[in-house]
Parts: C-alpha cells; structure tokens; sequence
C-alpha cells in the first residue's frame, strides 16, 4: 500500500477551517480520483481528542429512496436501551464513527414515520450530546450529488442543506464537509441562492508537477521516468499510485492507458453522432479548444459542457470559470481522437 502523500496545504486550510467555530458548509470538490476522499480520510486521523468525526461514503449503496438514504446515513447499534439520549451518552465516546451511531429500534421507528424532520431532530441531538462532552463533531458526507434527485415531500438535499445551514451558521453546533466530483452539482450548488453566504468551496486538484515529481522520486524514479508518466498521466494521484505498481514496464503501461482512455471516449462519442448528430458536432468543436490549451472559459453550460461533464472527460470549476480535461490522460486522449475523427 502506498502511503497518503503531501497535502499539507490543503490539509493546514480544512485545520484553521476546523479550528474556527462552525460557520459554513464547506463543499470539497475537485476532478474525479484527484484525493478528495483520501484528503479528508487524513484529516480525520490527524484530527485529536477534541474532535468526533462521522463519516458518510453515499457512494458504498445505491440509493433510490428515502429509506436508503436513512441507513446510509446511520450505523445501527444492536442496543438494549430503550432512551436514544442514554444511548448517545454511552455510544459517542470514540473519535471516527462510519455513519452516526443509532439504536436499532429507534432506526426503525425513524423509518416507520417517514418524517424526514424526525430524522433530522436525530442528528441534531447527536451533535449537541458530542457538543455536551467538550467535543465538536465534524460530519463528513462523500459523494452527496447521488441523492440530488431523492424527493420526500420536496427534493431531499434542499432540505438536508436546511439542517446544514442550522447546525453550522446558526447553532455553530458542527462542522459539514460535503466532498464530490461532480461539477455540475458543484454549479447548481454555486448558484443556488439560498445557500449565497453559507458555504465556502475548497477545490482539490491533481498534483503539480513538483509535487509529481517528489512522490515519484520518492518511490526511485528517474527523471526520464518521471517525464514519461508526467507526460502521459499527469498528476492525479491514482494514476501515479498504478505508475509505481507498473514501473517494470512503465513505456507499455502508460500507452496502454492511453490507447484504453481513447477507446472509452470514441465509442460514447461515436454512439452520440448516431444519437444526435447536432449535440455531436457541437462536442467536437468543444474538444478542438484544447488542441492548443489545457483549459478554455465557460461561460454557459450548454448542452455539449454537460455531456463532456456527464461522460467524465471534462471538469468544471464554476468559481473560475473554466472548463479542462479530468486529466491529461484525457487531455491526449482528446487530441488523438481529433486526429482520427
């Protein structure tokens, strides 16, 4: 296993965030497999006895109704007890928890009422018995977008950022992060106006080139080697994690990313010109703005942004306004489909 590797920047801004007293939602968001998830798993680590922190992977079942997002959200204790709060007393005496720790019958009548106020009711007093005990709780939710379209009486999410809205603007009672790649979310998100002034962003990219580079050195990587996979893979991290597993064959590794991310685009893009060959030609003239540049402005996000984004071959930063590839596998891969097209 490869060890977590420099993030200290980032890591020192979510500590000063987690330092303050709980004021905003905070969306951590950045390229798909860029170490958002690996990020946070870190701080949480790091993080001391002062803190309590639930974690939340929305990503480990599928969630397709309000019952699922209710068990995702909790982790069920076979407890006896029949009071919840003398439950918690007891429950939260750890630091990292997978979900918020809940009785099992209580659970049960949560589901038995369908009321998503009940539920919410729940997670506050869980925060304010973390709070009782001198700690704060940090809640951690990854991937949030997979409920987006989760409806109970209204859209799930708009409520749930109600509750996030409460519990760190009002009550400053726990720290929200919500991490996830997708940046169309991220843009509804951005320009949703009840949450203007509630929430900050915190973008997690690739490497850079010298942060690239230090890892591979670290791992004993030539700098012939290092160009090589810079060239090819840039500096998303499980790339470079798969670079190192493959170093004894690294020239036919790195091609043969290339070759299988290119076929991947081509059939979707050949599957959308049988589609729609508008929606199609519109995609290709988008693609030619990185023959010549990694990132292009955006200023709309037209039909042919969000099939890019949908696809996974592009990301989109709506605070810069930018649009680029999800990586530089995707930046050649691009340039080479143009080239047969």
């Amino acid at each position: 296993m490869i060890e977590f590797h420099d993030r200290e920047r980032e890591i020192d801004e979510i500590m000063r965030i987690l330092r303050a007293p709980p004021n905003l939602i905070t969306f951590v968001y950045g390229p798909i497999n860029s170490g958002k998830s690996s990020l946070m798993d870190e701080v949480s680590k790091r993080l001391g006895k002062d803190y309590v922190v639930f974690y939340v992977d929305l990503r480990e079942r599928f969630v397709k109704n309000y019952d699922d997002f209710v068990r995702v959200l909790f982790k069920v204790h076979k407890s006896k007890v029949k009071d919840y709060k003398t439950f918690l007393a007891k429950a939260l005496e750890g630091f990292n928890f997978e979900g918020l720790p809940i009785p099992k019958n209580f659970l049960i009548e949560l589901l038995r009422s369908s009321d998503v106020e009940d539920v919410f009711e729940y997670v506050i007093t869980v925060f304010e018995t973390v709070r009782k005990k001198g700690r704060t709780p940090v809640l951690i939710l990854d991937e949030l977008q997979v409920i987006g379209d989760l409806k109970i009486n209204d859209l799930l999410i708009y409520r749930l950022f109600n509750l996030f809205v409460s519990v760190t603007k009002k009550r400053h009672l726990a720290h929200v992060f919500a991490v996830t790649s997708d940046s169309l979310f991220i843009e509804k998100i951005f320009n949703e106006a009840m949450l203007h002034g509630r929430c900050r962003y915190f973008l997690v990219d690739d490497f850079d080139y010298e942060t690239t580079s230090e890892f591979l050195k670290k791992h004993g990587f030539s700098q012939r080697e290092i160009e090589l996979v810079w060239n090819y893979l840039g500096g998303k991290p499980v790339y470079l994690v798969e670079a190192v597993n493959n170093r004894h064959r690294l020239k036919e590794f790195c091609e043969e990313a290339l070759e299988t991310r290119i076929s991947s685009i081509l059939y979707r893009i050949k599957s959308l010109k049988r589609e729609n060959e508008d929606l199609y030609q519109k995609v290709i003239m988008l693609f030619k703005k990185f023959e010549e540049s990694e990132t292009t402005s955006c200023d709309e996000i037209s039909d042919e942004v969000v099939w890019t984004i949908k696809n996974n071959v592009l990301f989109l930063d709506p605070r810069k306004r930018l649009l680029k590839p999800q990586s530089r596998l995707d930046l050649l891969a691009i340039g080479k489909l143009l080239q047969e097209l």
